[in-house]
């Protein structure tokens, strides 16, 4: 077993600290991945706090994890020592079932094994995610990390681009269609640049009439504020497809009043209470509401080599490992622009011990 420094935290009430935690020693499918950096998303606060009512501890959060490949099994044939490679939200699934056959590995009938908050498919360790300096994944489930994409930005697309990325897709935003983003965070600002760069034409809505400069500065072409609520008015039915990206509790019928006939609204977010839905909200104009939840390995590859073929990349803030409790307090205060990304070379450093 090899020795990793990582970052976690043995209980819901307690701050992430420095621990350290055992990898496997690579296996004869296995690629040893050195972490350079590992994005931070909201559900690593969910999952370290014990949020969701699910967390199993000690927890080592991270899924959005890029670095190079320090070490492969022998019959590893897509990797090689030194390719800059990344690893997303899960590291195994049954492989078998209709839905890892159709490379739509997050659905598996038997549940995929998510980074960390998991268990192996032994059923007795758990996984162990990227806020750590390096980690063991099967080479099915580890994706390459194109030239052109620096490797800080690309750590948040792993998770917040793929979310966004498949929706998009799989709802044919494009040219000539008309794509609304709800929220601009972490999610959103990513969803914008990624639906300007398949040709759609965008618009930014958001709470907040301070956004609007960055909004545009992403590249969308429109923004809304919908605080006073006339946008619901004066846009309704304009769009081919609206993604939601809030979290907050908001009402659904409002937005779904701004489709198209047969447009979709895509749900990323998870508010923490029921939304209430008229069933007229989607009878009168055909509409539909549905949502997304990540993608599959070769989906996920794809968005990867779309972004480096048309200069998407996240918006970050590089921190520290130990800057990351501070760096959630931040979060949960919307006071980042747009994704914290944690420079493990800082944990590797005599100084984090």
């Amino acid at each position: 077993m090899l020795k990793t420094d990582a970052y976690g935290t043995a209980a819901g009430s307690e701050p992430l600290a420095p621990m350290q935690i055992t990898r496997r020693e690579p296996g004869p499918e296995d690629v040893l991945l050195e972490i350079a950096f590992c994005g931070v998303c909201h559900t690593d606060i969910h999952l370290s706090r014990d949020e969701w009512g699910f967390s199993m501890y000690p927890l080592v959060p991270g899924h959005e994890i890029v670095g190079h490949v320090a070490a492969v099994g022998d019959r590893v044939t897509r990797f090689k020592v030194g390719d800059a490679v990344g690893v997303g939200c899960f590291v195994d699934s049954c492989r078998v079932c209709e839905y890892c056959a159709a490379g739509e590995e997050q659905f598996c009938n038997e549940g995929a094994t998510l980074t960390y908050n998991s268990k192996e498919r032994d059923g007795r360790n758990l996984t162990f995610g990227g806020y750590s300096t390096q980690v063991t994944v099967d080479q099915a489930y580890v994706l390459s990390i194109p030239d052109g994409l620096p490797l800080d930005r690309a750590a948040p697309l792993l998770c917040a681009g793929i979310t966004t990325y498949s929706p998009l897709r799989s709802y044919g935003a494009g040219p000539g269609k008309k794509v609304a983003v709800v929220g601009l965070g972490g999610l959103g600002h990513v969803a914008v640049k990624l639906a300007v760069a398949m040709g759609a034409e965008v618009t930014v809505l958001s709470s907040s009439p301070s956004k609007r400069a960055d909004a545009l500065a992403l590249g969308a072409h429109e923004f809304a504020a919908t605080a006073d609520g006339k946008v619901f008015t004066e846009r309704a039915g304009q769009y081919h497809l609206i993604i939601d990206t809030v979290s907050a509790p908001h009402d659904l019928n409002t937005y779904l009043s701004l489709l198209r006939v047969d447009g979709t609204m895509v749900l990323l977010g998870v508010p923490d209470k029921p939304a209430v839905l008229a069933a007229t909200s989607l009878i009168m104009r055909r509409h539909t509401l549905t949502g997304s939840f990540i993608g599959g390995i070769a989906q996920t590859q794809e968005m990867l080599d779309f972004c480096a073929a048309n200069g998407v990349a996240a918006d970050i803030e590089v921190i520290p490992m130990s800057g990351i409790n501070d760096a959630y307090e931040r979060m949960l205060k919307s006071d980042v622009r747009y994704r914290f990304v944690i420079d493990m070379d800082s944990l590797r450093a005599p100084a984090a011990a």
